[in-house]
């Protein structure tokens, strides 16, 4: 279901993006670059927060950025990241497979400078087996989402 709404999203915005499934499980940044021949820090993975102000907010990173706490604190308050029930309840997409696209609900999005290192990203596609290839620009577009940058200086940037 979570594929098909990712299908339907892009549909209504009239994007034609091809959605890249694979046999393998890419449910995990290292089994998803392996599964798409990229380096890790290409595959944006998409991390689900309840922020201090008890909203909740989608953050996409490159997929080998850790959380820095006190840049999140500063740009986003304080926040904890969500467990897998809520994040498959709010987002239609199951851990694996959550992305920033047919969401369940609306929500905010924020995306990291960590991805800015890249012109081209794979976040997945709603499913533990999917996602799509595209530019940082179009994610930005697509997503409507806002600059961040709460993530620690990778050594491979």
């Amino acid at each position: 279901m979570s594929l098909a709404s990712v299908k339907a999203f892009f549909a209504q915005l009239q994007l034609d993006i091809p959605i890249l499934e694979t046999e393998a499980n890419t449910a995990t940044v290292a089994l998803a670059a392996l599964a798409h021949g990229v380096e890790p820090g290409r595959i944006a993975k998409t991390l689900a927060f309840k922020l201090g102000d008890g909203r909740a907010v989608l953050l996409v990173a490159r997929g080998d950025a850790r959380i820095d706490n006190g840049k999140f604190k500063t740009a986003l308050g304080k926040g904890k990241m969500l467990s897998t029930d809520v994040v498959a309840e709010i987002t239609g997409h199951p851990v694996g497979g959550v992305c920033p696209f047919g969401l369940a609900q609306p929500l905010p999005i924020y995306l990291d400078v960590s991805l800015q290192a890249f012109d081209e990203v794979l976040p997945a596609a709603g499913s533990v087996n999917s996602a799509v290839r595209l530019s940082v620009a179009l994610l930005e577009q697509v997503t409507q989402g806002q600059w961040v940058d709460v993530c620690q200086e990778s050594p491979a940037s």
